[in-house]
């Protein structure tokens, strides 16, 4: 499995270049994966959504992760604001080895928990690489 690409979903934009890249990575849910003896766990970080405007797809060899927050959603004037609760989309390519039709997904205690199985004997091979 490799991280492929991501992007903040549409928001409020206003100010300079720098504000702008603040107020994107804002809004993009942190990642953790890990590998398990039978499996690839990802961890998304997402507190404070609702899990059923959660939607996980794939397409070909990409994972989509997205959140879209319901209409009427409140946007309140922050005084300091750390995290977001708005939308994202986050998208992971896909190898051989994951079996694309058992993959699960639960929501629990801000995190989403999607658990990729690893195809028996599919596993990528692990090579060294020499540094010069």
């Amino acid at each position: 499995m490799h991280y492929n690409q991501s992007c903040a979903a549409n928001g409020n934009h206003h100010g300079n270049r720098n504000r702008h890249l603040l107020i994107r990575s804002m809004q993009r849910a942190a990642v953790n994966i890990y590998k398990t003896e039978n499996s690839y766990e990802m961890l998304v970080f997402a507190p404070g959504r609702i899990k059923e405007h959660f939607h996980l797809d794939v397409k070909g060899n990409q994972l989509t992760v997205s959140y879209n927050p319901p209409d009427g959603f409140p946007r309140p004037e922050w005084i300091l604001r750390e995290y977001s609760r708005g939308g994202f989309v986050r998208t992971f390519e896909l190898d051989d080895s994951i079996d694309a039709t058992a993959i699960t997904a639960k929501y629990a205690d801000g995190v989403l928990q999607v658990s990729l199985p690893v195809v028996k004997g599919k596993e990528a091979e692990k090579r060294d690489i020499v540094i010069q």
